[in-house]
């Protein structure tokens, strides 16, 4: 169910029983049965066939490496899909294994990491959603408090330098504490009331026990879902399968053109960086692209979605009532107290950008066409607009060309990946 339901849930049950009964389900807090347990670090056979069928195209080996893009040393790399770096960052301390994968997943889709057991992770990283959430601007949070903005996409996170939209955390271990304690996200009065609950479900002690030779605490929750997170590689998209593999016929010729201007006259290459080898379509550094300062104009009806395939349409200022609005956004400010990062966002990757709406980190833009038009006017031209986002006069058959090629750089994985999220033991 979407988290924006649940802050609508009494106005709807006092004016219709049918909703109650298709939602009383997704209402409910998942109770994950305990995963398998079987150790299969001694069978390197074994541990690769179990890997490949928790994602994909996840295998797993023992060259240690260093990735030239990562300040982490990792004891074993992942090869991962075409398209993507081959190395793929992963501490010494915290070595990717199929146990550690499977019981990150639990959590990360277990509701009962809240204070009312009505938030996990995947409430605002939806699967079937491009990891994110499509159907509200700014993410929906704990009693259907808005939050600031829009949830970025994890797939491929692993190769991320720095989290957050603003940069603020630099390892995935660290990462949970900020939305499981945020007030207007998870909503936990702190980190160790997380632990402690934890400890108390059936089964997590025990797998904790297992996994890691010790039970919950911060550090293993930490590394129980960065490692789940570490796995969500998605790469081998029809871009890839022409531009790495040479494949000719993976692509249409579109979509060759929209890389020829993604490339050269719309310069979107600038931040969204490709080579040779390999490409995350990003530079992964902070640009105020003056979206910050886009006025919006706020939707007449809103589609709420209430789980069990019922979906109605509520006025935007019923909703508005429902909701608490978000609080100011400086950006990358917010982390350097620096005046020239004042609206400056993370350049996100283009990787399954076509799963992934609405766009920008306040979910401005809704559509792909609309980003296109957007950089084509050169943004807003507010006051600290990067230099670079200027008018590109792109003519209507060059703006199809670069929106085919965005839709080209879909993973062939994603309905794999999502899938997964459906075998969760509840």
């Amino acid at each position: 169910m979407n988290p924006l339901s649940l802050g609508l849930l009494g106005l709807f049950l006092a004016t219709t029983s049918t909703i109650l009964y298709a939602t009383d389900s997704a209402f409910r807090p998942q109770h994950p049965e305990s995963l398998s347990t079987k150790s299969q670090i001694l069978n390197p056979k074994s541990q690769i066939s179990e890997l490949r069928t928790l994602n994909s195209e996840l295998l797993l080996t023992n060259s240690p490496l260093r990735n030239p893009q990562s300040a982490i040393r990792n004891p074993q790399f992942v090869l991962p899909p075409l398209g993507l770096p081959s190395a793929v960052p992963i501490p010494d301390t915290n070595p990717l294994t199929p146990e550690k994968i499977a019981l990150g997943r639990r959590l990360f889709f277990d509701r009962r990491l809240s204070p009312n057991d009505t938030m996990s992770c995947a409430m605002c990283h939806i699967p079937t959603q491009g990891f994110t959430v499509n159907e509200t601007r700014l993410a929906v949070g704990i009693n259907g408090k808005t939050t600031k903005r829009n949830p970025p996409t994890i797939y491929n996170v692993a190769y991320q330098r720095l989290l957050f939209h603003d940069g603020r955390e630099f390892t995935l271990e660290d990462q949970i504490i900020s939305p499981m304690t945020n007030p207007v996200e998870m909503g936990n009065p702190s980190i160790g009331y997380v632990v402690n609950k934890v400890r108390k479900l059936p089964g997590y002690e025990e797998q904790f026990q297992h996994v890691f030779g010790e039970g919950v605490t911060v550090a293993t929750l930490g590394k129980a879902l960065a490692s789940y997170e570490r796995s969500l590689l998605s790469g081998n998209a029809p871009f890839d399968r022409w531009y790495f593999a040479g494949d000719q016929n993976a692509v249409s010729e579109e979509v060759k053109l929209g890389f020829k201007i993604f490339s050269g006259k719309g310069q979107c290459v600038t931040c969204h960086t490709a080579n040779k080898d390999a490409a995350l379509f990003t530079n992964q550094g902070f640009h105020n692209t003056g979206v910050a300062q886009l006025q919006l104009i706020p939707e007449k009806t809103v589609d709420v979605d209430l789980g069990g395939g019922l979906t109605v349409k509520m006025p935007r200022t019923q909703v508005d009532e429902i909701l608490t609005p978000p609080s100011q956004d400086l950006g990358r400010y917010e982390v350097t107290l620096d005046p020239t990062d004042l609206w400056r966002y993370k350049t996100p990757s283009l990787r399954n950008v076509a799963l992934t709406a609405p766009y920008m980190h306040n979910g401005a833009l809704l559509t792909l066409e609309e980003v296109i038009d957007y950089y084509d006017r050169g943004g807003t031209g507010a006051d600290g607009q990067d230099p670079r986002i200027s008018p590109l006069n792109l003519s209507s058959q060059e703006k199809q060309a670069l929106l085919a090629l965005l839709h080209s750089l879909t993973g062939d994985n994603v309905k794999a990946l999502a899938k997964e999220s459906g075998d969760i033991p509840h």
